[in-house]
């Protein structure tokens, strides 16, 4: 199939797609150099997408049919706005499929759920070295913020801390 026959479709995620998800994910987590940090599963990736009361969200990028990529998703809140906005976890489009529009069209979806619910911020990190997303979010209009500094308590010290 050449280019021109090429076809992308977004769709928000079904259970069957849990353990592609998860598979997306470690695929990720082994770019970023973080596998060893994974040790969510795919029924965990399910439960927490198709449960009874979900808190995340995922879009599936499929290409000819083929899940290519995915982002996965939640709503956060801004005290400052009064209103909510949406956090993106994760996104990712394998290496192969790269360059054909697939992440920027999950990421205008996105942008798009935030007009059209009149969310006003859509934020996400990314890791300092990542010099191609950075260009990439830059060029979509996304700005840096290098005043903030991310945290994060986890493991034994949170742990201590709850226990404080």
């Amino acid at each position: 199939m050449d280019g021109a026959d090429a076809h992308l479709v977004l769709r928000a995620a079904v259970p069957a797609d849990a353990a592609t998800i998860h598979s997306l994910i470690c695929e990720l987590a082994d770019y970023e150099k973080l596998r060893h940090e994974v040790d969510a599963t795919a029924d965990d990736i399910a439960a927490s997408l198709f449960g009874a009361n979900p808190r995340v969200f995922a879009q599936v990028a499929e290409w000819n049919g083929e899940i290519a990529g995915f982002s996965l998703w939640f709503y956060s809140y801004s005290t400052f706005r009064g209103r909510h906005g949406i956090y993106l976890e994760d996104l990712y489009v394998r290496p192969a499929l790269r360059g054909k529009g697939i992440g920027k069209a999950l990421i205008v979806d996105l942008a798009k759920r935030c007009v059209a619910e009149r969310l006003p911020r859509f934020q996400w990190s990314v890791l300092d070295w990542n010099t191609p997303s950075i260009e990439f979010y830059e060029s979509l209009g996304a700005k840096r913020m290098p005043e903030w500094i991310g945290c994060r308590v986890e493991g034994e010290a949170l742990a201590a801390l709850a226990n404080q």
